[in-house]
């Protein structure tokens, strides 16, 4: 049984290693035979350890759930971003990425046991069956939602187009629940939101996802008809947008600039160096933009945020941004899942490195906590990836400080940063920087 186990994970071992081997020359064979050997001898520990506990352990363990936890513990060890994804949580991903899914077209949260409607999205089957917010969905298809967590019943709720599934359904002054079936539909997800601020166009990219350039293009085409002549320039709100697809970060980036690099990617070795360029044509013709950056957005919108600071093809406005210069490759493992991979840094046309450092805004904008959260944030400092444990350390290892408050008010009229950012495109702020959520004195800021 030992020496099964073994064979099996030599097994893995060399199959996993096929690739690599390929690009060792003769002088490198000798020292990868040593590694080989060490190698092999902490994979016997490893059988070791697995019979001990398969054997011993004071109840029976489940061996795939070992396994993956060997494999997964594996991955997080290199840095946060490395993970093994269970058959489950790759269709998720997956169904994340794509931005489209079988579903009734809901926004949900949990709340006391039930599933809460948060709001029914436009045009879906749940908005025209009559799902209202506030909702408070008790059974699907009879069976009780109590003690299911909201990931079980989300799960419930969708799938293939054209089946139907009946919601039990608890509404404010209905003293009896409403049954409402609905037929499972494509639902997509919408990255992109946009609305007229005056001679503004305002534009907000919550994900990087398979939609998201195509979003973006639309909105921008319907704003500019919608304002017209009239039209200042455009703010593109990436606050809060932790990333998603790499090549929809260099779509976005490529809609407002004419020339030049765009992101380059740095793997292990010098031949994985890739240089993305803009093609020519810029979408919004030239015209002013504002970016709007804070301590939530990471990867694929600093990609973003940096490129447009790189050309100066747009002002960045807010706080320091969350600081993910890496890029993840998912790779697929059959019926098994997926990993996810480190397998490249990424840098800004200029050659700089964002990782646990992050995009610095051109000017400087602290959004105003409200009291209640001012006492939580002088006792919690704000979370970067230089505060996460095992991050990828930056080239400059001595400059890491990365991340900022990621609180954004719900009223526009309350959002100091997009105050901040209409009254620049319009012209009405010509200083260079602010350090508060109130207008200062302008303030160099040194690059």
């Amino acid at each position: 049984m030992r020496k099964t186990d073994f064979a099996f994970w030599t097994f893995l071992l060399m199959t996993g290693f096929a690739g690599a081997a390929t690009v060792l020359n003769v002088s490198q064979t000798h020292s990868a035979t040593t590694s080989n050997s060490d190698l092999y001898r902490q994979l016997d520990l490893f059988g070791d350890v697995l019979e001990r506990v398969r054997s011993d352990y004071v109840e029976k363990p489940d061996d795939n759930k070992l396994i993956e936890s060997a494999i997964n513990g594996m991955l997080t060890s290199l840095d946060p971003h490395s993970a093994y994804l269970s058959p489950k949580h790759f269709r998720d991903m997956q169904v994340q990425t794509r931005g489209e899914f079988g579903g009734l077209g809901i926004e949900v949260t949990m709340e006391n046991g039930v599933v809460k409607v948060v709001a029914p999205i436009d045009e879906t089957p749940a908005a025209r069956a009559g799902v209202l917010a506030n909702d408070l969905i008790t059974h699907l298809d009879g069976e009780q939602i109590v003690g299911l967590t909201l990931e079980q019943a989300v799960e419930k709720m969708r799938g293939p187009v054209n089946t139907p599934i009946t919601l039990s359904i608890v509404r404010k002054d209905h003293e009896e629940p409403i049954e409402i079936k609905i037929v499972r539909d494509v639902i997509r997800i919408n990255a992109v939101k946009s609305r007229q601020e005056g001679d503004v166009a305002y534009i907000k990219v919550s994900t990087f996802n398979e939609q998201t350039h195509a979003n973006l293009v639309r909105a921008i085409q319907n704003l500019d008809k919608t304002i017209g002549k009239d039209l200042k320039g455009y703010i593109i709100d990436l606050r809060n947008n932790p990333g998603g697809l790499l090549d929809q970060a260099i779509a976005v980036s490529d809609d407002f600039l004419e020339r030049g690099a765009i992101v380059l990617t740095k793997g292990r070795n010098n031949e994985e160096t890739q240089r993305s360029q803009a093609r020519p044509g810029d979408i919004t013709a030239g015209k002013k933009v504002a970016v709007l950056i804070n301590g939530g957005s990471a990867s694929a919108s600093e990609i973003v945020a940096g490129a447009l600071q790189d050309h100066k093809r747009a002002t960045v406005i807010g706080t320091r941004s969350f600081g993910k210069g890496s890029v993840q490759t998912i790779i697929p493992l059959g019926a098994n899942g997926a990993i996810r991979l480190t397998t490249a840094r990424y840098y800004t046309p200029s050659n700089r490195s964002i990782q646990a450092k992050g995009i610095a805004p051109d000017i400087v904008v602290e959004q105003e906590l409200p009291e209640e959260m001012k006492a939580k944030a002088k006792k919690s400092n704000v979370r970067g990836e230089a505060s996460l444990r095992g991050h990828l350390k930056n080239d400059k290892e001595e400059d890491e400080q990365s991340g900022s408050s990621a609180y954004v008010p719900k009223e526009a009229e309350k959002d100091t940063q997009l105050q901040y950012a209409l009254k620049f495109l319009r012209g009405q702020i010509t200083g260079t920087a602010t350090t508060s959520a109130s207008p200062q004195p302008p303030e160099k800021k040194a690059n």
